[in-house]
């Protein structure tokens, strides 16, 4: 099972250029994640961390500024806090406006 998903995961890559895929509100893109976790740890890992993001990427989320740190950092629908060194660097100079007021999307 773990070569067929990482033969699928290799076909999404070759099938659907760059331009048409979704942009990952994670600095690594989903696919890759899901790619290395399932290398590494098996198929059971990969599928559940494919399973935990395609559930947060395609949710709602919240960008803000940590009062106590100043770091920006993004709540995910499951309410888990993902670090700024983690969220993409697109998302935070697009979506971060520089406020102490959070940002919201909804797709």
């Amino acid at each position: 099972m773990k070569y067929i998903f990482l033969v699928i995961i290799r076909l999404y890559w070759l099938l659907i250029p760059v331009s048409k895929r979704r942009v990952c509100i994670f600095k690594k893109s989903c696919s890759r994640y899901v790619y290395d976790i399932t290398l590494e740890e098996g198929f059971k890992s990969g599928f559940q961390a494919f399973c935990f993001r395609y559930k947060n990427c395609r949710n709602n989320y919240e960008l803000f500024k940590n009062p106590m740190n100043g770091e920006i950092q993004m709540i995910l629908a499951d309410n888990s806090v993902v670090v700024e060194n983690e969220i993409s660097n697109k998302l935070i100079k697009y979506k971060y406006n520089g406020k102490e007021n959070s940002t919201r999307k909804t797709t």
